[in-house]
């Protein structure tokens, strides 16, 4: 009998106090803690899942799909077998105008009419073409056309993008992907297939930062040297003029952030976007810049890098936190008409060039005119399946619905109670920790990092600060916090912040749990303060 060499999981017993955990290893073993009691519910507060969703726009997604099966329906109803065919676009107009006076008074209904309004009025969009492509895109019966992403979806996404990023004024292109997460994978992939980037070279990465963007870059196959370029929490979680330095090592090829902040949630200002662009302008024009700004739609009048240094930077926007749309993977990829990363294509030595014509051939016969963005769609598909690429269509259809979402919400109803929910969610939190939270222009609070030394400095005196950090104690919070209410966060360390601390969402639990979160903080506090005074003869407060 062969004997079963699976290796057993891991518990609380077998980590000592100086063992390296990863951030992943770590949440799984806090999460079994919090799971210990059969008789409560599991929080995880350390997930940036809202527990929030815009229900219009999903509204609107169920409308135009009953109207589009209906459509389907008409070509093959002699069968009286369940079959549909592709709709007939003559006459679209006028039957979805009959359709929609079944329901007068349906909210999704009369949002399916304002962006075929807005789409008329403010883009100048065909109303027959956009609706029919709505339609199709419903019932996904055909390949995205084109791969990258669909006309109207385009048009439509660009608009919301340039509202949301900071510039109405801007040119780009699009390539929808299955969240921020493949948008990612697929610009690291496209970098290295077009040998713009190569194991050995240097990325820079700004941190804290949500922890995969540290891990890629090592990956066996990468096998990039990283260099930190760290955000200072005492100048409210912006670059200082030293760290932005260290992107004058012409070795580094690529700088990747995330604005605003993970964990911090913190925006960049004005000052220090224009110092970053200034920079690349005068000193470092081969920069290629990845902004991830999934979470600017919650910030006051937010600007992306893509805004101010548009031809080196490449965007990756998510619809996933904003819209409560994680598990439909929305995603887009911006890239500037004229950017750094084609003209770097452009300068490749002729047997690069040759290799990359080799790779590309299937694709056109003028291999050196094709774009970045476009050799990104072929690569995730491995080239050879680049007719079969493309987001599909019902996500374009829901990706779309979203972005008019964000274009007629004029008066930002929306947005403005998304952002008042995770900030009065964020006060409640530091309030009953006894420890009131100060708001800072450039905060935006998606998420908060409960550091432990500071609120231990502030509550009771550095000395006893110290002592906390000394002793890792940061980490048996988290413990206790998992095995005592069954709440689970992750550890600050894991996003590369160096005190102790636990990151919260402020998207996904109940406000009474914030509460909890907050009253536990402070007697986990209070309760290594009374050892700390009994240890050092310090007076109990």
């Amino acid at each position: 009998m062969t004997e079963n060499t699976t290796p057993a999981k891991r518990t609380l017993d077998d980590v000592g106090p100086d063992d390296r955990l990863s951030p992943f290893e770590l949440k799984d073993l806090l999460i079994r803690a919090a799971s210990s009691d059969a008789h409560r519910l599991m929080l995880n507060a350390g997930r940036g899942n809202p527990n929030f969703l815009a229900t219009v726009p999903r509204r609107a997604f169920l409308r135009i799909g009953e109207f589009a099966v209906e459509e389907s329906e008409r070509s093959y109803s002699y069968l009286d077998s369940g079959f549909g065919g592709q709709p007939r676009l003559d006459g679209l107009v006028d039957r979805f105008d009959t359709f929609v006076s079944r329901y007068p008074d349906d909210p999704g209904v009369r949002f399916l009419r304002s962006a075929l309004s807005f789409a008329d009025d403010q883009l100048g969009l065909d109303e027959h073409a956009f609706l029919a492509e709505l339609v199709e895109a419903s019932l996904g019966s055909n390949y995205p056309t084109p791969p990258r992403i669909l006309e109207h979806c385009e048009q439509i996404v660009e608009r919301y993008l340039r509202q949301e990023m900071g510039d109405a004024s801007l040119s780009f292109s699009l390539f929808a992907t299955e969240g921020g997460t493949a948008a990612m994978t697929y610009l690291f992939q496209s970098l290295f297939a077009n040998e713009l980037l190569h194991p050995g070279d240097k990325i820079a990465i700004g941190t804290p930062i949500f922890s995969p963007y540290l891990e890629i870059p090592v990956l066996p196959g990468y096998d990039l040297g990283v260099v930190d370029i760290r955000l200072d929490q005492d100048a409210d979680w912006q670059y200082p003029d030293a760290e932005l330095d260290k992107l004058l090592d012409p070795a580094v090829k690529v700088f990747c952030l995330v604005n605003p902040s993970n964990p911090p949630s913190t925006k960049l200002s004005d000052e220090r976007l224009h110092a970053i662009a200034e920079l690349i302008r005068t000193k470092r024009p081969d920069l290629v810049v990845i902004t991830d700004d999934v979470y600017g739609t919650f910030a006051d009048d937010f600007t992306s890098l893509f805004a101010v240094a548009p031809a080196n930077t490449i965007l990756v926007y998510s619809f996933s936190k904003f819209f409560g749309a994680t598990g439909w993977r929305l995603g887009v990829i911006g890239v500037h008409e004229e950017n750094v990363v084609d003209a770097a294509i452009r300068a490749l030595p002729a047997d690069v060039t040759d290799r990359l014509a080799k790779r590309y051939s299937s694709l056109t016969d003028d291999v050196a005119g094709l774009r970045f963005i476009d050799r990104l769609v072929a690569d995730s598909r491995a080239v050879a399946l680049n007719h079969t690429a493309g987001l599909s269509l019902p996500q374009q259809l829901q990706m779309t619905l979203f972005a008019v979402h964000g274009l007629v919400d004029r008066r930002g109803h929306y947005k403005e109670a998304a952002k008042s929910l995770i900030r009065q969610r964020e006060q409640t939190l530091y309030a009953n920790v006894g420890a009131p939270y100060r708001f800072e222009p450039e905060d935006v609070d998606y998420y908060t990092l409960v550091d432990l030394q500071r609120l231990a400095a502030e509550l009771h005196g550095a000395g006893f600060a110290n002592w906390f950090a000394a002793g890792a104690h940061g980490r048996d919070y988290l413990f206790r916090l998992a095995r005592e209410t069954g709440v689970v966060l992750l550890p600050g360390k894991g996003f590369e912040v160096v005190d102790a601390s636990a990151r919260v969402s402020l998207a996904n639990l109940a406000e009474w749990e914030y509460v909890a979160i907050g009253r536990f903080t402070r007697k986990v506090l209070d309760e290594y303060y009374a050892q700390y005074s009994a240890e050092n003869g310090t007076p109990k407060e």
